[in-house]
């Protein structure tokens, strides 16, 4: 039985379609605020890990906990309000085009029953405020009213950053949150990521294809009194570091689990094409 300080634990988890491994005996578990980054190949399993942790896909085998609990049998129904503890990003932002940006954020608060905003349940004036507050933490409050199509890439994954995170969850799921976007907003975008996870000590996967991503989440942190992020002092043996690990995901499996210096200095060439 997973701790009640456990966040998420996969407890030997298979998945298969068909005869192709989507996830192969996977175990690992996280606490809070703590930080997973999944490396792979296409293919490799790192999206199905995602949708396994968000029950949208059920495992062939294996347990999986969320939050203490044992939710691997659970029906949807019994899913959703579990799910409000939870935010994800997906790949492109996922944002609705018919929606304008306001109505993107507000989603998850209007569709999550078990959200309460000081013991009662929220009404129009709290999701209007908490979705300003969202798009203020990724500074794109003036954007309430566009549409999606209006914006840049960058800033429509930016309005996903804020749709993740509106409901204030403990985990968080980011899905490939860089994928098209240049250096610079590439960077932007996980600033925004370390951002959250350091001010509200929030569980974190990120599942990426850019090394440089699980660079800048192992090596730094926001500084609430500066408000920008720094780079975390010291040799790389400090708690902050520790607390980011890195996943290498291939056919299904976790073919490597461990720290940045242990990936960089990994002898596996598989895993060698990831340090870098």
């Amino acid at each position: 039985m997973a701790g009640q300080s456990t966040v998420l634990r996969f407890d030997d988890v298979s998945l298969h379609f068909g005869d192709t491994p989507g996830l192969d005996h996977v175990s690992f578990e996280m606490g809070p605020g703590e930080t997973r980054v999944v490396l792979g190949a296409a293919g490799s399993g790192k999206t199905t890990l995602l949708k396994v942790a968000l029950g949208l896909l059920k495992p062939d085998s294996g347990r999986i906990y969320l939050f203490g609990q044992d939710v691997t049998d659970f029906k949807e129904s019994a899913l959703f309000d579990i799910r409000a503890k939870v935010g994800i990003l997906f790949q492109e932002g996922g944002l609705f085009d018919s929606m304008n940006i306001a109505d993107n954020v507000a989603y998850p608060l209007l569709n999550q029953h078990a959200l309460q905003v000081d013991g009662r349940h929220m009404v129009n004036g709290d999701v209007s405020e908490r979705v300003r507050e969202a798009l203020r933490f990724v500074e794109l409050e003036h954007t309430l009213e566009k549409f999606p199509s209006e914006l840049s890439g960058g800033m429509r994954r930016r309005v996903g950053i804020a749709r993740a995170v509106v409901t204030e969850p403990a985990l968080v799921l980011y899905d490939s949150p860089t994928a098209g976007l240049d250096p610079i907003t590439a960077n932007t975008i996980i600033n925004l990521i370390v951002k959250e996870r350091d001010m509200r000590n929030t569980t974190t996967i990120m599942v990426t294809h850019r090394y440089q991503d699980g660079h800048l989440m192992a090596n730094f942190r926001y500084n609430p009194n500066s408000g920008q992020i720094e780079a975390i002092p010291g040799n790389g043996a400090g708690s902050d570091r520790v607390k980011t690990k890195f996943f290498v995901m291939n056919a299904g499996q976790l073919v490597f689990v461990g720290s940045q210096e242990e990936l960089r200095t990994s002898q596996d060439p598989y895993v060698r094409k990831f340090a870098k």
